[in-house]
């Protein structure tokens, strides 16, 4: 994960989609996000399953609380974790026009169990999450995925995401890829 949005640059809030509930992370859910850090098929474009003792000793008792981080859930069951956070500058990938300066760049990232894989959730909460993004920034987000992660560039590229190069880091090749705003959509906060 990159760095956090600030609070004021993201409200607070649930997004409800079709299937899905996209909510903020809660201390419930950390079993889950050791399940997904440890789990080496979960994990294998991303470099690999952690130790989960490692991992439960690193884990923050609320995963990932901050702005403009969800995890996906369809009737209480956890589903994965979706979210936005600004591209470290000093990792490889050109910056798009409309980028700003001094501040990386919006980057999409999204982690789900082997079980919610092939049913569309990932689109579904991704898509939702970029309409929001339109809506309240108004500012290209860029993709990175090993090049060898067909599945996830091939949504990338359903999502509106083109690719801008590709570069070694962690060990393979990655895609990288750009998306320009779009006009607001449907997308609907709660709370």
């Amino acid at each position: 994960m990159g760095l956090p949005l600030t609070a004021d640059a993201w409200a607070a809030g649930s997004v409800r989609t079709e299937r899905l509930l996209l909510r903020a992370p809660e201390a419930r859910d950390r079993e889950d996000f050791l399940d997904l850090g440890s789990d080496p098929v979960v994990n294998h474009h991303l470099g690999g399953g952690q130790d989960r003792a490692s991992l439960d000793d690193t884990l923050p008792e609320v995963p990932a609380d901050r702005p403009a981080q969800y995890v996906m859930e369809r009737g209480r069951r956890f589903l994965g974790w979706v979210g936005l956070s600004r591209r470290e500058a000093d990792r490889p990938g050109v910056v798009p026009a409309g980028g700003r300066d001094g501040v990386g760049v919006l980057e999409l990232s999204y982690v789900l169990p082997v079980h919610a894989w092939g049913q569309g959730y990932a689109a579904e909460a991704c898509t939702a999450l970029l309409e929001l993004c339109d809506e309240r920034l108004g500012e290209p987000v860029v993709l990175c995925t090993q090049v060898g992660n067909t599945r996830s560039r091939a949504l990338a590229a359903r999502l509106g995401f083109a690719e801008l190069e590709r570069f070694e880091e962690f060990g393979a090749e990655q895609w990288f890829g750009v998306r320009p705003p779009s006009p607001p959509n449907a997308a609907t906060l709660e709370g």
